[in-house]
């Protein structure tokens, strides 16, 4: 009777876990449609075997997208450093917070370029930081450009910095599929 009971419980279980999964499926299905991806194609992208490429950010700070074939996602590094800074974020960075992240985008820009900062790249980082200029915003269409260089559109959006006006802003790429070989600076889990 006891090991009925656990069964039982265990079947509920599973079936609770299950109904959270296909509720985020559902989730990230409206996300999709959001970007203008119809039924069909999220239909047939479903049979398609790693449809969404892993990125590595590599010990020397590369970006690599793996897939068939690899591929270095080239970026200058104060773009380079906003984008590591997202991803190192994955709840995301409220814009009108982003004054918080200051220091913190220093130490990975200065990760990528060691030999220290002109006073231009820290102006450059104040002004990305700062939520009263476009400059963010600028970083974020010339990231979206460069993943939609390399990657087909619809999986692209995925890699670049996104959300709505007010919300935070964020990479929406699963975490299984960023691989982080590089220590310190990047703040993660």
């Amino acid at each position: 009777m006891e090991q009925e009971i656990k069964k039982l419980m265990s079947k509920e279980l599973e079936h609770f876990h299950c109904s959270i999964l296909l509720e985020e499926i559902r989730e990230k299905i409206r996300i999709l449609k959001d970007y203008g991806i119809d039924d069909g194609e999220i239909l047939s992208s479903m049979s398609e075997k790693d449809l969404f490429p892993q990125i590595m950010i590599t010990n020397d700070y590369k970006i690599i997208l793996s897939g068939e074939k690899c591929v270095e996602v080239i970026m200058e590094p104060l773009i380079k450093a906003v984008y590591l800074l997202f991803l190192s974020h994955p709840e995301g960075i409220i814009l009108k917070l982003l004054p918080d992240f200051n220091k913190e985008l220093q130490t990975i820009y200065l990760s990528l370029r060691p030999k220290g900062m002109t006073e231009r790249v820290e102006k450059s980082i104040h002004d990305v930081t700062n939520p009263a200029l476009n400059s963010i915003n600028e970083k974020c269409a010339r990231i979206r450009r460069i993943f939609m260089d390399v990657l087909p559109h619809h999986i692209a959006n995925f890699y670049a910095i996104t959300g709505k006006r007010g919300e935070a802003k964020r990479i929406e790429l699963v975490q299984s599929k960023i691989i982080w070989e590089c220590k310190y600076p990047i703040n993660r889990e």
